[in-house]
């Protein structure tokens, strides 16, 4: 008995041996996945960038810098085709080379196997979910920020109290931009030549116009000296001012910029104030699917392994990678589409496409264990 005991802690420990060591593998595969694809994705939005390069001070400097600010959520969307590209590469040369065979002799089921591949998931769910939710959503605000600001010329902050700009003596803060490219509770500091305070004018909204004129609402100012101050006020007023909407798209609000818990609080807000919230609903839930399909990924892995026949090369497995990867984007965003167009219940859209990957990748395993 304390013979089989013993032999029994043995195998036991050599299961937990082979599971650390596949963890590592498939972690390694995956991490070298994700650095080809980050650097293949990072070339492209080069190119798209040098079509800028001069505009107002958008230099080399600036777009290297915005490519780096935006890497986050680029890393943030390849993890799962990383993880799918890198187990298939990992796996597939152990299945070439007999390890999976022989790990199996040593007691690794096929149940270990994805017991392996699912606990390496878990670290690249952790570190999704730490890249998505506290890097790449300051990163890309000031990746806007950054190339809105040095394409204009305008000095640019983007704040927890709205948008400030300055233009000449003039520093406006704008609290809300509108879906329609009006502004909303706006607010102009016009400084004289000693940068004192000259003039302190409040509009409840603005409209642009054309020729860089915007037509401000229901406004109140006040002119400041040091003999006095006088208030009033005016019904609307044209307002001239090199500000154009494209420069403010910096603060429209958009899914790429907000957590997770962002989302889910815009959302609520859009709701109370009778907006459409589809699109951020569909966001939101794009987001807690996303990490989750990193199991999927990685489940869908082992049976194109296992499975397949060994000998076939290492370009064949990626080929394979690459078909499912993009097959499945391209079904992924047709669904959501099709939910946005046809005003669909969002978390079902968003979940869909992964629950029927997730239950044919299951069948499939199912399938090997017979």
């Amino acid at each position: 008995m304390a013979v089989a005991g013993h032999q029994s802690q043995e195998n036991g420990e050599q299961v937990n041996v082979l599971t650390a060591y596949m963890m590592r593998e498939v972690l390694k595969g995956s991490f070298i996945a994700l650095l080809l694809l980050l650097t293949l994705f990072n070339l492209f939005t080069l190119s798209d960038e040098l079509k800028y390069l001069g505009k107002g001070t958008y230099g080399l400097k600036e777009i290297f810098y915005f490519i780096l600010l935006v890497s986050p959520t680029t890393v943030y969307e390849l993890i799962p085709a990383s993880a799918l590209l890198g187990s298939l590469f990992i796996l597939g040369n152990m299945g070439n080379n007999r390890e999976l065979i022989a790990m199996q002799a040593a007691g690794l089921s096929i149940f270990g196997i994805i017991k392996a591949v699912m606990l390496a998931g878990a670290v690249l769910v952790a570190i999704a979910l730490l890249v998505g939710e506290v890097v790449a959503p300051n990163a890309e605000r000031a990746a806007r920020t950054l190339k809105v600001t040095a394409q204009s010329g305008q000095v640019v902050l983007n704040a927890k109290y709205g948008l400030w700009l300055r233009e000449g003596k003039k520093f406006i803060n704008v609290r809300q931009v509108k879906d329609d490219g009006g502004l909303a509770d706006i607010s102009i500091y016009e400084l004289n030549d000693q940068r004192h305070l000259r003039r302190v004018t409040h509009a409840e909204q603005a409209t642009y116009m054309a020729d860089q004129q915007w037509k401000l609402e229901r406004i109140n100012y006040s002119d400041i000296s040091k003999e006095q101050m006088l208030a009033n006020q005016q019904s609307e007023q044209i307002w001239t001012s090199s500000i154009e909407p494209d420069l403010l798209k910096v603060v429209v609000v958009s899914a790429d910029n907000l957590s997770l818990y962002d989302l889910a609080m815009y959302v609520d807000y859009l709701k109370d104030n009778h907006q459409k919230a589809q699109v951020f609903e569909m966001a939101f839930w794009g987001r807690v699917v996303n990490p989750l399909l990193t199991f999927v990924m990685l489940l869908v892995s082992v049976p194109f392994v296992i499975g397949v026949k060994r000998g076939v090369n290492v370009g064949t497995r990626m080929m394979i990678g690459i078909v499912l990867g993009m097959g499945f984007n391209l079904v992924d965003k047709i669904v959501g589409h099709i939910g946005l167009i046809y005003e669909l219940n969002p978390p079902l859209i968003a979940v869909a496409p992964s629950f029927i990957a997730l239950v044919l990748a299951l069948f499939a395993v199912s399938r090997l264990q017979v």
